[in-house]
């Protein structure tokens, strides 16, 4: 009799659908962390996760700001699908989102910190949502008490999120300027080595925050039938990072750990995208992703049945209101990347640049000085305001897309040429397939009109 009931028990448990634990970072990218080859930011926490699962090479979102890359997770949906195309703009109305899947599959949906975009976690369905405010770190805390107390006997879907790295940014506070990695798109100032030095404090904070939800989960959940996710909504508030369609501001880490499902110390190069997160925590869960999704699920590559997932991936980016008003469109392969920038005639501003009140005002001033005199930081000051209509970049010769192929008039890249105008039809067909009004959000600032700065109200 013991025997059969310790059988049945046993059966029961592993019949019961894993765990989820979702963990987001806000405004991080890729590049920044020592699980990604960072020497110079330690990140040790996801490091361990990263040791125990799978890393993902070449994971991106759909847009480089906020609301609409968190609504892409939250519907599998692209921009112009789901409607939040303008950052703080929210999701169509009538869309089911991820709470309502894994409420059908019996979890229990809880958030705790920074998962959609602040107050719009409250319209996503979650049976639970607290300290969504902007840099409310309360959180942390709250969703560690919450693990030690839960009592439900309903599998668990956490979504927790950190603001770290987003700004304001902490002081150094240990992170000597004079040791940071200036990368080659950035020019390298003092004023712009102590703004970096502020990010990667920043970058650190949100590796304890983050880790301390990871170990509380572990040890209130378990490990053996929890699946672990991190990953950040798109990359740094830097120059050519957020709300830029470079690497720098699309692509993310993403790591993730299933225990006896996934490899410890597994590191993939498939394409994967922010809509592919919602197909996969529904397959996770035990569910079968609806086929109206725009994503598709990364078990296969989770499981190594496959290593192959896409073989291009799309990115979109409107604006952020009157800040920054570009909009444009990519497509993206192992190798090449293709900017369509529908405007080229407006200039290219951000908060990083026309905000009257954000800190990187001084290190700007220290580029446009640097530019007077330098030919390279005279290119980068030009390549940050001023964009062609077409990019081109060959990541493998060109990892930090400096070298615009698309202009070039050199004979021997017939080959390439011909790549270029397949993957112009191919971004055409997907804003087709897409809906893509290629809207214009916002007032843009002309190139032929002189800069003005706008005083944003402080939160």
């Amino acid at each position: 009799m013991h025997r059969l009931l310790f059988f049945l028990l046993a059966l029961t448990a592993a019949a019961q659908p894993p765990h989820l634990v979702v963990l987001l970072a806000d405004d991080h990218s890729a590049a920044d962390m020592s699980v990604y080859g960072a020497k110079d930011i330690p990140t040790p926490h996801l490091g361990r996760l990263a040791a125990a699962g799978m890393v993902f090479e070449r994971a991106f979102v759909n847009s480089p700001s906020c609301a609409p890359s968190r609504a892409a997770l939250f519907t599998g949906l692209y921009p112009a699908k789901n409607g939040a195309e303008l950052n703080h703009s929210k999701v169509h109305a009538d869309l089911k989102r991820l709470p309502a899947y894994l409420k059908e599959l019996g979890y229990e949906t809880v958030s705790f910190g920074k998962t959609s975009h602040y107050a719009h976690v409250t319209e996503q369905g979650f049976d639970r949502a607290e300290h969504f405010g902007y840099h409310d770190h309360a959180g942390v805390q709250a969703c560690i008490d919450y693990l030690k107390q839960r009592k439900s006997e309903k599998p668990l879907a956490l979504v927790f999120g950190t603001n770290w790295p987003h700004v304001p940014l902490p002081q150094p506070e240990g992170v000597d300027p004079a040791k940071v990695h200036v990368q080659p798109m950035h020019i390298d100032t003092p004023e712009f080595r102590h703004y970096r030095a502020r990010y990667i404090n920043a970058v650190m904070k949100m590796d304890a925050e983050i880790g301390a939800v990871y170990e509380a989960a572990k040890a209130h959940l378990g490990v053996e039938n929890t699946f672990f996710l991190q990953t950040s909504d798109h990359g740094a508030q830097l120059p050519f990072g957020k709300w830029n369609l470079y690497d720098e501001g699309t692509r993310v880490p993403l790591i993730a750990q299933w225990n006896g499902k996934i490899a410890a110390g597994a590191r993939t190069m498939a394409l994967a995208q922010w809509i592919d997160l919602l197909p996969t925590l529904i397959e996770v869960g035990g569910g079968t992703p609806a086929g109206d999704l725009d994503g598709k699920s990364l078990v296969p590559v989770l499981t190594s049945k496959t290593n192959r997932h896409r073989d291009a991936i799309f990115t979109t980016h409107t604006g952020d209101n009157d800040m920054n008003v570009y909009p444009s469109r990519s497509m993206r392969t192992a190798r090449w990347k293709y900017i369509r920038n529908l405007h080229s005639e407006f200039r290219f501003t951000s908060h990083i640049d026309r905000s009257a009140n954000e800190d990187s005002l001084a290190y700007i001033a220290s580029w446009e000085r640097a530019a007077t005199t330098d030919p390279q930081a005279a290119f980068l000051v030009k390549r940050y305001r001023e964009r062609p209509v077409e990019e081109l970049y060959d990541l493998e010769a060109d990892p930090f897309e400096l070298n615009n192929l698309a202009s070039s008039n050199a004979a021997h890249l017939d080959e390439m040429r011909r790549g270029l105008d397949e993957m112009r039809r191919g971004l055409d067909d997907w804003m087709k397939r897409t809906g893509d009004t290629q809207m214009v959000a916002g007032k843009p600032l002309l190139l032929s009109e002189p800069f003005q700065m706008i005083r944003k109200k402080k939160k």
